[in-house]
């Protein structure tokens, strides 16, 4: 891949707004026309971690709730932040045994992802996970969840018929059904 030089030059930034979750920063800049500008930039106080479990039977698990900053209900994989210091692979164990209540034996890194790279530096990664069993829920005291264990062909035609738009959602769906499409 090719190198590639930042066209955008930062002459300051200034915090704006901060809580247990995010920062807020705005910039003053030079754009890349030559012109001064602001740039804002949310900067996320965790890493998302997501994971698409999926059984022996072909089956995979859903959670359900209502997102605030949507104002509607959202079908989602299991994901969740997680803080920088801790393993992508615990986090992702973690955040699947407290949605789901699932345990997993085997965990496959399935791709990076940059949620929304024009407004935020959050970077996602994503797994698989396999060798499955149930174990009880633990859910945090903002989620009010609703868990469902659906075909994993379902989940796609959720994806392409528009039922699930959650990003990193659709990745790992898309991306599993590409892998399984490749394997034949």
């Amino acid at each position: 891949m090719a190198e590639h030089k930042n066209p955008w030059k930062t002459l300051s930034g200034e915090k704006k707004y901060e809580n247990q979750w995010i920062d807020v920063t705005e910039y003053q800049v030079i754009n890349p026309s030559g012109g001064q500008g602001i740039y804002g930039k949310v900067s996320f106080k965790s890493k998302a971690i997501a994971v698409l479990p999926i059984d022996e039977e072909g089956y995979t698990w859903l959670v359900g709730q209502y997102r605030y900053t949507l104002e509607e209900y959202s079908w989602e994989i299991p994901m969740g932040a997680v803080p920088f210091d801790e393993s992508t692979e615990t986090g992702a164990l973690r955040e699947l045994n407290e949605e789901t209540g699932l345990h997993a034996e085997k965990l496959e890194h399935l791709g990076r992802i940059h949620t929304s790279n024009s407004v935020t530096d959050e970077v996602g990664h994503v797994f698989i996970a396999t060798g499955l069993s149930m174990g009880e829920t633990n859910f945090d005291d903002t989620e009010d969840i609703t868990v469902k264990r659906v075909p994993f062909a379902e989940a796609l035609e959720m994806v392409m018929n528009g039922d699930i738009t959650d990003s990193i959602s659709q990745m790992a769906i898309l991306k599993y059904a590409r892998i399984l499409d490749q394997n034949g």
